[in-house]
């Protein structure tokens, strides 16, 4: 294939830390990576660790605080004698002058300063008092979850093997197409081979902005066809979009950083890129993605996700208004503008009754346009969902009532993207997002809730 890098990449076996491992055959290839990579999986049997159990410091769990003890009431001032003063304002102390009379609301004796200057304890207490032992639980687990996260790497969530393919910026976008389907990936790292440096992350939001080029000047339809991987940023100036900054972490950086990374720059997926110490240069390690991230938790962490028992209508997770659907009969091209309008990357596909059928996802749109077919984009929703590969994993649904523990334990078991809410008669309700999950996972609680990290946005 013209300019295209298929590097195959085995990761040591004695790699400090463990990785995530799942079951054969339960999930499609990983963004940016092959089938090995994927899965992160062995051939057969359950779940297992790379290593021996990571229940280690790594993830010790944090006890819950337990109420401090109410302090000693504040002194008060109390005067050895109280000076009263008779109708007529005239009476005796024989150790000096008659005091002047107090006013209504001045008497003695007066609140000691330390008694309003000292923090009240009363309202911590009782807010610990409040606290049910569900909610003590569910602030342990994500602690716990948090303290993982901090002291794994990046570089542990990879497989012990896997493959990556890596597009020269110089190729073709019509043939880089027909390699992402070919490898069975719907992202990829980007290189420029005249500086040797990593240049971005193709997405599919890359193919929706050259259909948004091809639907603004639908006379350049030769133009778009000669369009190189390197034009992506021309296109996205032509059409009025934002470019995105291109961000990446170093593959031994805390993983934490990379999910706050991820959190702040609303990325699904970011690349590892580490500096070769021989030639100084950057090199493209893996790409890892909010899925793997989430499945390596829930398989290295279930001593802490098991105690995430609050079920997702007490959290709020989700997005549950203005919901954007379309229906089996509507075209590839309405959906996609509804993507780019609402700026999301799935849309639930339902019937008259609002019942859910399918979801047309954002990486639907690259088998419609391979090979330059733009055509094709007049197809149906529902045209567009067979053309997809015979391993699909499905689309994953689940209820207001049910539990964040019980939605990690499908993570570790599938391969989810996003679950859609439903209600007992099939009925839409909302979206949960991988997003929504991880945020939730690593800010609620926090005192500091802001995204912090390195500036920029990922592709």
């Amino acid at each position: 294939m013209e300019n295209a890098r298929v590097p195959v990449a085995d990761k040591a076996s004695s790699s400090p830390s463990p990785s995530a491992r799942s079951r054969s055959g339960s999930s499609a290839p990983a963004a940016g990576t092959g089938a090995g990579a994927a899965s992160g999986i062995s051939p057969a049997g359950p779940p297992q660790p790379r290593h021996p159990a990571p229940n280690t410091t790594a993830a010790t769990t944090t006890p819950a605080p337990t109420s401090a003890p109410a302090p000693a009431p504040a002194p008060t001032h109390t005067p050895a004698s109280t000076p009263t003063s008779s109708a007529g304002g005239n009476n005796a102390n024989a150790n000096g002058p008659l005091p002047l009379p107090l006013r209504h609301g001045h008497e003695l004796p007066f609140v000691a300063p330390s008694s309003y200057l000292r923090p009240k304890q009363t309202s911590r207490t009782m807010s610990d008092k409040s606290a049910s032992p569900l909610d003590k639980d569910q602030m342990q687990g994500l602690r716990g979850v948090r303290e993982f996260l901090k002291v794994r790497t990046s570089y542990d969530v990879l497989p012990l093997s896997f493959r990556l393919v890596v597009l020269d910026i110089d190729l073709l976008i019509k043939k880089s197409l027909n390699i992402l389907i070919q490898n069975g990936i719907v992202s990829a790292p980007l290189w420029d081979s005249r500086n040797s440096t990593f240049a971005g992350l193709l997405t599919s939001t890359d193919y929706i902005n050259v259909i948004q080029y091809y639907c603004q000047f639908p006379h350049d339809l030769n133009q778009v066809d000669q369009f190189r991987l390197s034009s992506l940023r021309d296109i996205e100036r032509a059409i009025g979009v934002l470019p995105l900054e291109t961000v990446s972490v170093h593959p031994m950086r805390p993983l934490y950083e990379a999910c706050r990374r991820m959190l702040k720059t609303r990325a699904r997926r970011i690349p590892l890129v580490d500096i070769d110490g021989e030639t100084g240069r950057e090199t493209v390690v893996s790409v890892i993605t909010q899925y793997r991230i989430l499945k390596f938790i829930a398989v290295n962490n279930e001593q802490h996700t098991m105690l995430l028992k609050k079920p997702v209508r007490d959290l709020g997770l989700g997005t549950y208004k203005n919901l954007a659907t379309t229906t089996m009969n509507s075209s590839v091209l309405d959906v996609i503008h509804l993507m780019v309008k609402y700026n999301i990357s799935a849309v639930p596909v339902v019937d008259q009754d609002y019942r859910l059928l399918n979801v047309f996802e954002a990486v639907d749109v690259i088998p419609c346009i391979r090979g330059g077919a733009y055509d094709e984009l007049s197809s149906t929703v529902g045209e567009a969902l067979s053309r997809r590969a015979e391993d699909f994993g499905g689309i994953y649904t689940c209820g207001e009532d049910d539990r964040l523990d019980s939605i990690f334990d499908t993570i570790r078991k599938s391969r989810v993207h996003r679950l859609i809410v439903i209600d007992d008669d099939c009925r839409l309700r909302g979206i949960i997002s991988l997003s929504d999950i991880l945020k939730y996972v690593l800010l609620f609680g926090e005192e500091d809730d802001t995204i912090r990290g390195g500036s920029g946005s990922l592709r």
